[in-house]
This record gives structure tokens, C-alpha cells and sequence, in this order.
């Protein structure tokens, strides 16, 4: 038996055979380029498409793995447009007359290696964030396509390092546990894992080696340890480890198709929180009351042009249609802050999360607000469909969006098109103005839906993704706890149902809190369901 000893970075067991991956080494890239303007212009049209892919992979992994683990790949963009990187990789065009993806992969680097040679732990895991980000820019200039790490079965994935985006990828039913190379606890891989609950260790060295593909091995993502071709012993303890895991999956098997109620009898339905109509299989399978947000801005994020009418309606036709019935709350396009479009450039602002995003944007651009609401209207004729309005501040700005709405719906009478007249509007309740004068809003909507995220964000004057702000975002501050409260009170006595979406939805300290306050429903990702629904029962 080879036992080897590394960081556990996700907690948990794993017992089966290794697969090592091997990233594909990049072809050698042209060094020279074309003239400066021409590498120049592919450089900037490659960071476009990238930081566009990265919008999406952030509503991906926010549906797949939380919010947390979207920050992540929104912080990539970011480094996208950093003004320093993007100063070097010109520099290099320019001084060297070199290729764009050559320029790109030395800047790319000359940054990682800054943060490779930094004391802070914290900081030196930034360094596979820069170079995921390059190389994803690089694989754009280069016409390649990112490599999908797909095992035979299931198995206790080997590797050198996985990027952040590799991990978010993974099958979880084929990856039984990651042991890597390199990596730590905080490194943006670790935290996926964690989010994603696969057990890992990482700063495993050079006793982990491509000899060991194929060979059975135990890991312990606790105590980081991993023994290659372990004796029985050892293997009979790992079995029995696992088993216990295995009875708590049953436990929570067992809350499938039982009431969100607890002991005492308060009920707290718990909904699914979604990107695209392709997540609706994973709110069924997971046993979901309803969709309690889905994000329609992820299809603008995953398209190269601005979806019309019609691809809309689809989308959300095929979201409320595979639902059977059960209710369907779709936030209306929310970008803006860090959620750009290439293809609907807005000018640059100091402070984006206070600028123009949401329905801020809606509202100057009726025209875009009422193609969306025209097929959401439309859509609606398919099942149970509620209209959520995002980062609301005032009651002009939802007496205004309701305007658009009867506008939308006088349309399609007049074309004899299908609708639902009874479709609920509701208001998100994510800014102190909201919180403020929630007594007012609740008379101009169905239901409240608190956005915990932003709301966290403003009430603190913290930027969530700023790397620098453990320990002052913290959605458990009595005044986030405290707003809460205010919008919950105000709209029950206003006969509105109010629920909570972000993630403090999922949070099991704060569900007998929320069940206190009277919260309706609580929206989480798909497979958090059972867990969330065991906590209520238990109370």
C-alpha cells in the first residue's frame, strides 16, 4: 500500500480507480502576427467572446454549485477586462509584432507568476485563475475547443491541477473524488468542490504520478490523506465510511415526495433555482415545488446576439411547458454590474453595482423590455407563469413595468394570440430602498422574492466579489436579518407571499429563522431540495 499525504480541501471519502488527466499541451502558437492593428483588433474580439462565455459558465455554475462558485468564474470576466493585462498583452503586440495568442499566453505568464511568488496563500492560488482565463482566450484566437475530462465510469480523478472551469464541468456521477498534484484550500478549484460536494485533496507533489492510473486507491478528503492499492484493512474502514454517507443519502431519499412542513405544522415550500429550460429535468428529478427563479438573463449571456421574440418564447415555453403545471417565477433580463453583453455595450461606469443594470435598462430600453415580455406573456399560455421584476428601488419603477406589461398583453389580444390575463407580477427585494418601503410596493405586487445576495452587498456597502472582503460580507449581519424580517412583515400583512432566493436560501442555520418570520417558499439549487426539505421537518 502507497499512502500519501496532501491537504484535504473537500470533505468526504472515495474508494475506486484512478484516471489521470493529462491537459493537452498547446500547439506551438505562431509567434509573429499580421500587422499590429490586425492582432490588435483579434485580440479584442477574443476577449469579448471570452468574457461572454464566462457570463454564462457564471449561470451555470450558480444553478450547479451555488453562488459562491459563480462569483468565481464572474471574477474570470473580470480579469478579462483587467486594464493592466489587457496593457500587456497590447505591449507585447505592439513592441514584438507577435501573435495575439502568443501575446496573450506570455501575459498571461508574466501575471501568474507575480502571483506565484506572493507570501499569501490567498494569492498565490490567484495564478490558475490567470492562467485559465489566458488560455481560454488562447483557445478562442486559436480555434481550439476546451477539453471535456470525461472518464470511463466513475473514478477517483487524477490530475497535475484542474482549472476552475474544467471542475465546474465534471460529471458528478463519474467523479467519485479528485487527489491533484498541486492546488489548496484556497484555490478557486477547492471551493468548487466543495460547492459541488466532491471529496478532494490537493498538494499531493510528486508522490502522485501517471503510474498509479488504473490502480485503486482510498482518499480521505478530510484528513487528506490517499493510500494507493490499499490492503484490506484499510479497505474495509473506507467501506464502512462510505456506507454511513450512503445511509444519509437514504435518510434524505425518504423526504422525497413528503410535505415541507415542520413538526409543529409550518409550512416553507422549497423551490429550485434555475438558468435554462435545461435545468427543469434536475428540478423533477430533485423533487422541487416549482422554479422560485430562473434567470432568464442567462440566454442573452450564452448568445452572441440579442434574442428575439421568438427565442424567447421558446425557451420559456419549453421551461413552464416541462414544469406539468407547477409554478414558474422568471426573473426578467438582469444585466448590467457584472453581467455585460458584447453585442448591447453600455458606457463604462466608476460603480456599476450602483449604475445602470435591471430593469433600470428595461425601462430606457422599452422596446427590448417589451419583446421579452411579450414572449413571457406568450409563454404563460403553457402552464403557471409569474413575472419577477429585478432590483426594484421605487414604486414609479413597478407601476411602470406593469404599464409595459398590459401593453404586452393588449398586443397579443389584438393578434389573437394566447396568454394568461392572471399571470402574478412580483418585485425582488434586494435593495434597502426596497426593503424601506416595502409596505408601498406590496400594494403593486403578487409576491415579494428577497434576493439575500445584493441585498447583503448594499446593506453593507461591500462589493461581493471583491477577494479582499472576507469577514464583512456577511449575509447572517443582524441588518440583513433585520431587512428581511421588515419585507416578510410587510407583505404578509398585505396579504402577499413573500420568498427567499440567493444563498441564504439554502442555509440550514437560517431555516428555522425563515420558518419563524413566516417566509413562503424558499428557492435553492436542485440538489439541495431533500436537504433543505429534511431541515424544515426536522424543526
Amino acid at each position: 500500500m502507497n499512502r500519501m499525504r496532501g491537504q484535504g480541501v473537500s470533505g468526504g471519502v472515495a474508494i475506486g480507480p484512478v484516471y489521470f488527466h493529462m491537459r493537452r499541451k498547446p500547439e506551438d502558437m505562431p509567434r509573429t502576427g499580421q500587422d499590429v492593428s490586425a492582432e490588435t483588433a483579434r485580440w479584442t474580439a477574443a476577449r469579448d467572446d471570452a468574457a461572454q462565455a464566462l457570463n454564462a459558465l457564471a449561470e451555470s455554475a450558480r444553478n450547479q454549485a451555488g453562488e459562491e462558485a459563480a462569483l468565481l468564474f464572474e471574477t474570470h470576466r473580470l480579469l478579462t477586462e483587467d486594464e493592466d493585462f489587457g496593457e500587456a498583452v497590447r505591449g507585447l503586440i505592439e513592441s514584438e509584432s507577435c501573435s495575439a495568442e502568443y501575446a496573450v499566453y506570455a501575459a498571461g505568464e508574466r501575471f501568474a507568476a507575480l502571483f506565484d511568488a506572493m507570501e499569501d496563500e490567498y494569492m498565490r492560488a490567484r495564478s490558475a485563475d490567470v492562467r485559465d482565463v489566458a488560455r481560454r482566450i488562447m483557445d478562442i484566437l486559436t480555434g481550439g475547443e476546451r477539453e471535456r475530462i470525461d472518464p470511463p465510469g466513475p473514478v477517483i480523478l487524477a490530475a497535475e491541477d484542474l482549472a476552475p472551469s474544467e471542475t465546474v464541468r465534471l460529471e458528478k456521477a463519474k467523479t467519485l473524488g479528485l487527489i491533484l498534484k498541486n492546488g489548496s484550500a484556497g484555490s478557486h478549484t477547492a471551493i468548487l468542490a466543495r460547492a459541488m460536494g466532491i471529496p478532494a485533496v490537493c498538494g499531493l507533489g510528486e508522490a502522485l504520478s501517471e503510474e498509479h492510473a488504473g490502480h485503486t486507491a482510498c482518499m480521505d478528503g478530510d484528513e487528506g490523506t490517499v493510500m494507493i492499492d490499499p490492503d484490506e484493512s484499510t479497505l474495509k474502514s473506507f467501506r464502512e465510511r462510505a456506507g454511513h454517507e450512503d445511509e444519509r443519502m437514504r435518510a434524505l431519499e425518504k423526504m422525497r415526495g413528503m410535505p415541507d412542513e415542520s413538526r409543529d405544522g409550518r409550512r416553507m415550500s422549497v423551490h429550485c433555482s434555475i438558468a435554462s429550460p435545461d435545468d427543469i429535468a434536475s428540478v423533477l428529478a430533485n423533487d422541487g415545488r416549482g422554479v422560485g427563479l430562473y434567470r432568464s438573463e442567462m440566454l442573452f449571456l450564452s448568445t452572441g446576439h440579442l434574442p428575439g421574440e421568438e427565442e424567447q418564447f421558446a425557451a420559456y415555453r419549453a421551461a413552464v411547458s416541462g414544469m406539468k403545471g407547477k409554478r414558474v417565477v422568471i426573473r426578467t433580463l438582469d444585466i448590467g454590474a457584472d453581467k455585460q453583453l458584447s453585442y448591447l455595450p453600455m458606457k463604462k461606469e466608476e460603480n456599476p453595482a450602483m449604475g445602470m443594470r435591471a430593469v433600470r435598462i428595461c425601462l430606457r430600453q422599452p422596446d427590448l423590455f417589451l419583446t421579452q415580455l411579450r414572449a413571457l406573456y406568450r409563454a404563460s399560455a403553457f402552464g403557471r407563469l409569474s413575472i419577477l421584476f429585478p432590483m426594484i428601488t421605487s414604486v414609479r419603477e413597478v407601476v411602470e413595468c406593469r404599464a409595459l406589461c398590459r401593453r404586452a398583453m393588449e398586443e397579443l389580444e389584438r393578434e389573437g394570440i394566447p396568454f394568461d390575463r392572471a399571470a402574478e407580477t412580483g418585485v425582488m427585494i434586494e435593495t434597502p430602498a426596497s426593503v424601506l418601503i416595502a409596505k408601498e410596493l406590496a400594494q403593486e405586487a403578487d409576491f415579494f422574492s428577497v434576493g439575500t445576495n445584493d441585498l447583503t452587498q448594499y446593506l453593507l456597502a461591500c462589493d461581493r466579489q471583491a477577494g479582499d472582503m472576507d469577514g464583512v460580507y456577511d449575509p447572517h449581519h443582524p441588518s440583513v436579518l433585520r431587512a428581511v424580517r421588515m419585507a416578510a412583515d410587510a407583505a404578509h400583512e398585505a396579504g402577499v407571499r413573500v420568498g427567499i432566493c440567493g444563498e441564504l436560501a439554502g442555509d440550514m442555520e437560517m431555516i428555522p429563522l425563515f420558518l419563524d418570520m413566516g417566509i413562503d417558499e424558499v428557492s435553492v439549487p436542485p440538489q439541495k431540495v431533500l436537504e433543505v426539505r429534511g431541515r424544515i421537518r426536522s424543526i
